[in-house]
């Protein structure tokens, strides 16, 4: 069973910038792929930024062309850059592995902890 933990979170102002890392440990990575996804309250969970089987990636309309996810091979880990922050986008954030051909289906896979961001107005 691998483990998938999240860091970077925090409170940043409207229009500000986070960069939030994902950590795996004890995960074979060769047919998985690996995204990012949040939960804001009283919402479900959402796709927000995620690789697909062949490499290339997968955002959510909300956050196309500020969100940027990227593979940290250094650190055998997925970061999300964040630009241009709204408080719409305050919610906790999860890093996910599944099977690649389960890729659409997330829940089949496994969550980090999730981390907190918090956009204030």
């Amino acid at each position: 069973q691998g483990l998938l933990v999240e860091s970077g979170g925090g409170l940043v102002q409207a229009g500000g910038s986070l960069r939030l890392s994902c950590t795996a440990s004890g995960i074979i990575y060769t047919g998985k792929v690996m995204g990012w996804y949040r939960q804001a309250p009283g919402k479900q969970r959402e796709l927000v930024a995620r690789f697909t089987p062949g490499g290339s990636t997968d955002y959510a309309d909300s956050v196309k062309g500020r969100f940027t996810i990227s593979i940290n091979s250094n650190k055998n880990a997925i970061d999300l850059q964040m630009d241009s922050l709204k408080p719409e986008d305050t919610a906790v954030y999860y890093c996910n592995v599944v099977q690649a051909s389960l890729y659409r289906f997330p829940n089949l896979g496994s969550w980090g902890q999730g981390t907190q961001v918090t956009v204030s107005s």
